[in-house]
């Protein structure tokens, strides 16, 4: 196994960095997007409730390989969208880009519905108190109940993230050069299955557990104590 790392370590470091890049851009991106469905889910106006339900419903239910393969073969190759500048690298960018646009809408359901149980623990006095200072719904949203939602699921929050950054792996089905298309070309390569197997196991374990202690932690420190 040591073997191998020393002679695959760039592009271990390389594919792990891909991976990382990723999980990261793909997170930043959903918990914008999960935030917005979930403020349309508690919304006063019945069809942005609607449209967020069906949001949260039809994505949690689809596979994340057709999301993910849709972005590439239905609005890259089919339709002709690009999400980047021609070049000669132009191909592996548009991959990326939507790779993390299909993880980012998939992570984005999950991300909605851990922080709509959150919403749900803000005691309805608050969200009352502020109506009856005259904010409106957005300004509620964002000053009174979002704060102590998010708090509240800081934790679920680091189990979704944890699950994106192994899902990442599925963006190796439209050629983006990540952790399990490398491992992918080593196995062919290498008549060594189970250290390759071990090699990225310990990879997503040196990504995954830190991330689990940091979100336990902030849960620890941010705890919201009734």
């Amino acid at each position: 196994m040591f073997d191998l790392i020393s002679r695959y370590h760039s592009q271990l470091l390389d594919a792990f960095w891909v991976t990382i890049k990723l999980t990261l851009s793909s997170a930043l991106f959903a918990l914008i997007l999960g935030t917005l469905v979930a403020a349309a889910r508690v919304s006063p106006i019945p069809i942005a409730r609607w449209a967020g339900s069906a949001y949260v419903n039809i994505i949690r239910n689809t596979p994340l390989t057709l999301i993910i393969v849709f972005c590439s073969l239905g609005l890259y190759t089919t339709l002709g969208l690009r999400l980047a500048a021609k070049g000669p690298n132009d191909l592996a960018q548009n991959n990326f880009r939507f790779a993390v646009l299909g993880l980012s809408v998939y992570t984005a359901a999950f991300v909605c519905e851990s922080l709509r149980s959150g919403i749900n623990t803000v005691p309805l006095g608050q969200a009352e108190a502020g109506r009856s200072l005259g904010l409106t719904f957005s300004q509620n949203m964002r000053l009174v109940v979002l704060p102590q939602a998010f708090r509240a699921v800081i934790a679920p929050l680091g189990s979704v993230f944890i699950a994106l950054t192994k899902n990442s792996t599925i963006a190796s089905a439209i050629g983006v050069g990540e952790a399990a298309l490398l491992m992918a070309e080593m196995n062919e390569n290498e008549a060594a299955a189970l250290q390759v197997g071990a090699i990225f196991a310990l990879g997503f374990v040196i990504l995954t557990l830190p991330t689990g202690l940091f979100f336990g932690w902030l849960a620890k420190r941010f705890e919201v104590r009734r």
